[in-house]
C-alpha cells in the first residue's frame, strides 16, 4: 500500500520529512537565501577529513579501512605534532597519503598546553594552545620548515601569530608555495569576522566550533569563502556534540566543507606513544567507520552528490591582509 508516509521526494530530503508532512508537520521550504554560494575550485562542495591518525601505523589503519568500509578520505589530521615524528615517520605517511590520495595535515608545536606555562591549568584555559614566547613560535616555524622539507604540504596551526608568520614565510618562498595551513579547532572563531580575519592572516581552512548553530554558518558565509573544518562528532574536550542529522544541512550552507569523523567518549591521546598504541588504533578504526555511518546517512537523504574527486586539496583564491612593508619590525 502507498502512503503519505512512503512517497520519497524527488531530490534531497530531510529526516523523517515525508512522514511528518502526512501527520501536518511539514518543515518550511528550503531558503536559497540562507545556501552557500561557495565550491572548492574542483567545484565540490564537501571533502571528508579523518582526524587524530597520529604516526605510520595509525594511518596504515585507516586507510585500510577506509578501503573495507568503502570511505573517501580526503585528508588526514594528525594532533601531536610533527616534532613527535621522526623524519622516516613522517616520509613514510607522505608516502601512504600520496598513494592514497589523500592530503597529511601534521601539527605545528610546541604549543601552550604542553610548555611549562600554568594558565592552560587554570579554569580559564589561560591562552590555550597558542604558542608561549619567542622560542615556542620558532619551534612552530622549524616544525614547518622540517615537514614541508620531507615532502608535508598542509600543516595545522593554534595561533594567529604562527599562522602569519608561517604565511609569510610562504608568500617569501622559504616555505613552499602549495603549502595549505589549517586553523585548529581549539582556537576556532565563532563569528563571521573573526572568521574573515583567520583567513586573510593566511588560514587556507578553518575549523569553527561543533556548537555552532546553522544560521551561523551562513553567516560566515555571507563575509568568506575559506574552507570550514567543522567535526561532525567532535571529541569530548570540544563538547562531544554528535550532529550526524545535520551534514546535508551543514553541506548546503558551510560549503566549501571539510566533513570531520571525530569520536566521542574517547580519551584524549596527545601526545601520542607507543604507550596509547592499542587505543590510537582502535580509535581510529571508529572514526573511520563514523564516517561511513554519515556517508549512508547523507545518501538516504539524496544528499550524498557534491563530494570532490579525491586527490583535491587546494582551496581556491582567498583574500589576505596586504603584505607589511619591510622584512623586520621597526627598530630591528
Amino acid at each position: 500500500m502507498v502512503t503519505d508516509a512512503s512517497i520519497e521526494p524527488s531530490g534531497p530530503r530531510r529526516p523523517g520529512e515525508a512522514a511528518l508532512a502526512s501527520l501536518g508537520y511539514a518543515h518550511p521550504e528550503y531558503a536559497s537565501s540562507d545556501a552557500s554560494p561557495h565550491a572548492f575550485p574542483d567545484g565540490g562542495t564537501w571533502r571528508t577529513e579523518i582526524p587524530s591518525v597520529e604516526g605510520p601505523e595509525a594511518l596504515t589503519t585507516v586507510l585500510k579501512e577506509a578501503e573495507a568500509l568503502d570511505v573517501p578520505v580526503h585528508r588526514v589530521s594528525q594532533g601531536s605534532g610533527a616534532w613527535m615524528l621522526t623524519d622516516t615517520e613522517i616520509a613514510e605517511m607522505v608516502g601512504a597519503c600520496a598513494e592514497h590520495g589523500a592530503e597529511l595535515c601534521l601539527f605545528t608545536g610546541p604549543r601552550g598546553t604542553w610548555d611549562t606555562g600554568a594558565g592552560t591549568r587554570t579554569p580559564s584555559g589561560g591562552a590555550g594552545l597558542r604558542a608561549r614566547g619567542h622560542d615556542a613560535l620558532a619551534g612552530c616555524v622549524e616544525d614547518a620548515l622540517r615537514a614541508t622539507e620531507l615532502g608535508v604540504r598542509c600543516l595545522l596551526v593554534a595561533d594567529e601569530g604562527v599562522l602569519l608568520t608561517l604565511h609569510r614565510l610562504r608568500t617569501r618562498g622559504v616555505l613552499p608555495a602549495d603549502t595549505t595551513f589549517k586553523v585548529s579547532a581549539l582556537i576556532g572563531p565563532v563569528n563571521p569576522v573573526s572568521f574573515a580575519v583567520f583567513e586573510r592572516l593566511g588560514a587556507d581552512s578553518i575549523n569553527v566550533p561543533s556548537d555552532l548553530s546553522l544560521e551561523h554558518l551562513t553567516e560566515i558565509r555571507r563575509v568568506s569563502r575559506a574552507p570550514m573544518d567543522f567535526y561532525l562528532e567532535a571529541p569530548d574536550d570540544l563538547g562531544g556534540y554528535v550532529r550526524m542529522y545535520d551534514a546535508a544541512e551543514l553541506i548546503r550552507r558551510g560549503a566549501p566543507i571539510y566533513l570531520k569523523f571525530g569520536l566521542s567518549k574517547a580519551p584524549g591521546i596527545y601526545p601520542y606513544g607507543a604507550h596509547l598504541r592499542d587505543l590510537t588504533l582502535d580509535t581510529a578504526r571508529e572514526r573511520v567507520r563514523r564516517g561511513r555511518l554519515a556517508l549512508d546517512l547523507l545518501a538516504r537523504m539524496g544528499a550524498d552528490t557534491g563530494m570532490s574527486p579525491l586527490g583535491s586539496r587546494l582551496p581556491g583564491p582567498l583574500d589576505r591582509f596586504p603584505e607589511e612593508n619591510g622584512s623586520t619590525p621597526e627598530g630591528n
